[in-house]
């Protein structure tokens, strides 16, 4: 059975809600988790989403900063809306949903970007950003027989040597320093998470999901870089049938520097 989840770093999903309904209506994933809503609960535009089919929706937000949400076709169920760093920011969002017999608990994550000092001492953006990195090695891909779990999200690290456009001129730009690169794979490795989008990709092949709103011409110069992830548990690996990073979404009218990813899965 065929089952779709997108991620999306929207930077505003009242802003941006002509993007996510041609997202929607052209794509028509299962599941759409997105990032960086800048939405209070109550001013969450359900109207449009159910307009369009998508009758289940879970949020965590608030006023004009952070927030997340999924929205779904099917059935889901509010898990838990994490607080990490004793902070109220709204970053965490988990709920179940069921595909091909299995309950899929879904994380859906907004890490702190970290700011551009990339020294803990001096800037508590950064900070932040690595205490909230070592809280989510709690967070665990629980799975058995009939349920697995899969976390996607804006994580705001680009882990590996190819998910940026220069390895040695990004070393010490905040999203790509060693300290940030090490404590997220080891936080990946210690949950036992699944880095799917790496999983049948070259080593050597350039991934990016983020390209700035500083570049004058995005597509031309391509420095991008990975910062948004789709990691599973273990057992859901071998029902992972591939992703598709929307490059085309960056060209689109008043983008997000984000594209959307999506993963879809074949589970019996």
């Amino acid at each position: 059975m065929p089952f779709s989840i997108a991620t999306w770093n929207i930077n505003s999903v009242r802003l941006r809600m002509p993007l996510v309904e041609r997202l929607l209506v052209e794509q028509a994933p299962d599941v759409l988790c997105l990032q960086e809503t800048k939405v209070p609960d109550e001013l969450f535009p359900e109207k449009a989403f159910r307009k369009l089919g998508y009758q289940h929706i879970a949020f965590h937000g608030q006023k004009g900063y952070h927030g997340v949400a999924t929205v779904a076709r099917r059935p889901i169920a509010i898990v838990e809306k994490r607080r990490f760093c004793e902070i109220e920011d709204c970053r965490h969002l988990s709920v179940t949903v069921r595909a091909g017999g299995k309950a899929i608990l879904l994380h859906n994550f907004y890490v702190p970007a970290g700011g551009d000092e990339p020294d803990p001492v001096i800037n508590r953006k950064f900070k932040h950003k690595l205490d909230f990195v070592a809280e989510m090695n709690a967070i665990r891909a629980e799975h058995d027989e009939v349920s697995g779990s899969i976390l996607v999200g804006d994580l705001n690290i680009a882990p590996l040597e190819h998910d940026v456009w220069s390895h040695k001129q990004l070393l010490k730009v905040v999203s790509h320093t060693p300290v940030e690169t090490e404590n997220f794979e080891a936080m990946r490795l210690a949950g036992d998470w699944v880095d799917l989008m790496r999983l049948n990709v070259p080593y050597e092949q350039k991934l990016y999901t983020w390209w700035s709103y500083r570049a004058q011409d995005w597509q031309a110069s391509d420095r991008g870089r990975r910062l948004d992830h789709v990691w599973s548990s273990p057992n859901l690996v071998p029902s992972f049938a591939g992703y598709e990073i929307l490059r085309p979404a960056r060209g689109w009218q008043r983008p997000s520097d984000h594209v959307p990813v999506i993963a879809r899965f074949d589970l019996d």
